[in-house]
């Protein structure tokens, strides 16, 4: 779900988005924690219990059947709290700080203060709308803000986040910059395997293609 909300805002074009985008965009390497190694049957599993909770659509193509997310009225939260939501689903635990700055290419909140706000209303959420939907870490060793996570998957271990630096350490901007070139290739993959299909031929693959193919 977080791969859909993710590619919805950043690669609009290509959206909704087939099952081997999909798989694609749940593995890249890039702005991940933690990293995955799905097959298609396991996001066709995740797709099946994700529609059954109303929270994916399934779109009917011309050709491929594709994907959509329904997360803001699914879950029942403001486009601003939705936002954070995907950012914990797909990078981890992170700091305000942190999310006000990885958040800029899905939605631009005026200050830190504003992520505390809808954080602390995520955290704060009665029973009687499905209660709290994120948690505020303990502050681990050595850092100065406490972190966030979400809580979409149940009760969260605070000790498996002792050690972790992921992305933290980082440049930003390369991450970025791999990210989008990720979002091109998926997207070229996908035209080509269209227009291959359609053509009715079959798309060449790197086993099949010899450094003899070209001058």
């Amino acid at each position: 779900m977080g791969t859909l909300m993710e590619k919805a805002r950043t690669v609009p074009d290509s959206y909704p988005l087939s099952l081997n985008s999909l798989v694609l965009g749940c593995n890249q390497k890039s702005c991940r924690d933690p990293l995955m190694e799905l097959t298609e049957a396991d996001v066709a599993g995740a797709l099946s219990t994700l529609k059954s909770d109303n929270l994916v659509r399934e779109c009917s193509g011309a050709r491929t059947t594709r994907f959509e997310h329904n997360a803001q009225r699914g879950i029942g939260v403001p486009e601003q709290s939705a936002v954070l939501l995907g950012l914990l689903m797909l990078r981890g635990a992170q700091t305000a700080g942190e999310l006000r700055l990885n958040t800029e290419r899905w939605y631009k909140f005026a200050d830190i203060s504003s992520v505390e706000g809808f954080l602390e209303e995520l955290q704060n959420r009665p029973a009687d709308r499905g209660g709290p939907l994120v948690v505020k870490l303990s502050r681990a060793p050595g850092t100065r803000e406490q972190r966030w996570a979400h809580l979409l998957c149940g009760p969260v271990d605070e000790s498996q986040f002792g050690n972790t630096t992921s992305l933290r350490g980082t440049d930003q901007g390369a991450l970025e910059r791999i990210e989008q070139l990720e979002a091109e290739v998926a997207l070229l993959r996908s035209t080509v395997s269209q227009l291959c299909a359609e053509l009715g031929v079959t798309p060449a693959t790197p086993s099949t293609i010899s450094k003899n193919d070209f001058p």
